[in-house]
């Protein structure tokens, strides 16, 4: 047989059962293989026509479809022509159904779901250290959400904490002497979350923040008429946007965190 054909049957993209195949036929150094893929199969007719196929071309078949009737349908096809069927993670699904007792959700295209998902995360906390700290302002516009709020009030961590959730955030530092971004009055106040605390625990944390970089703790970075002012102005900030303010005096990233995921996806 000249020509080694290998028809790749799935009802996803079939990319899972394509690349299981090229790894069996690397060990065939050398020799030449024709892979053909059929993607999205979701009919009997279809497979019956890839049988036919496979049987005329002396081809064989390796599949990946996660409901029973047509891996069983395919498996039946590919015996009554004398055609050689693989079936790539049937076995390996009735194994785990069997010896956990849990049941398969059989739905197609699974895999390449939870990749997508994970490339939105890594999308998000992308976008979250390019936006961070107002370094482009131009991220405010694009963001799912925007956080507000002074210096060491726990934007970047809490920007970090939503883009894990698939969330584009951009975080703006308010600063009384710092103009303030166009943007920020531009985007919709729905999306843009203030972030308050009080002037004493600021202080305490702005205090350990200077000794932590071996500077002096009585610096006018800590300072409480300072913070006061700072935080005066974000008031104003805030209130001339009209977005909603979010408490975080004595709150963990976490809770706080879910709190603006929760409230941004009562909103959309």
């Amino acid at each position: 047989m000249s020509r080694k054909i290998i028809y790749v049957v799935s009802d996803s993209v079939g990319e899972t059962a394509e690349l299981a195949v090229k790894a069996s036929i690397s060990q065939y150094n050398g020799e030449d293989f024709i892979l053909k893929r059929i993607p999205y199969v979701e009919d009997t007719k279809t497979i019956s026509e890839v049988v036919s196929l496979a049987k005329m071309n002396e081809a064989v078949i390796a599949f990946t479809l996660v409901v029973p009737e047509m891996r069983k349908f395919l498996m039946d096809e590919a015996n009554n022509a004398n055609v050689p069927a693989y079936d790539i993670i049937g076995p390996f699904i009735d194994l785990i159904q069997d010896k956990f007792k849990i049941q398969p959700r059989m739905q197609p295209g699974l895999v390449r779901k939870l990749d997508e998902d994970y490339f939105k995360k890594i999308e998000a906390v992308e976008f979250a250290v390019k936006y961070d700290d107002g370094r482009d302002p131009r991220g405010i516009l694009k963001a799912d959400i925007v956080l507000i709020g002074v210096s060491r009030t726990s934007k970047t961590p809490l920007s970090q904490y939503l883009a894990h959730k698939r969330l584009k955030v951009a975080n703006v530092p308010i600063v009384p002497e710092v103009n303030i971004p166009e943007e920020l009055y531009k985007v919709s106040p729905s999306k843009c979350f203030g972030l308050k605390i009080s002037p004493e625990k600021l202080n305490e944390i702005r205090r350990e923040r200077l000794k932590a970089l071996g500077l002096n703790d009585q610096a006018s970075y800590a300072n409480v008429s300072r913070i006061k002012e700072e935080l005066s102005f974000f008031d104003e900030v805030v209130s001339k946007i009209g977005c909603e303010v979010i408490e975080v005096t004595n709150k963990a990233v976490e809770e706080t965190a879910n709190i603006i995921y929760n409230k941004y996806h009562k909103r959309t």
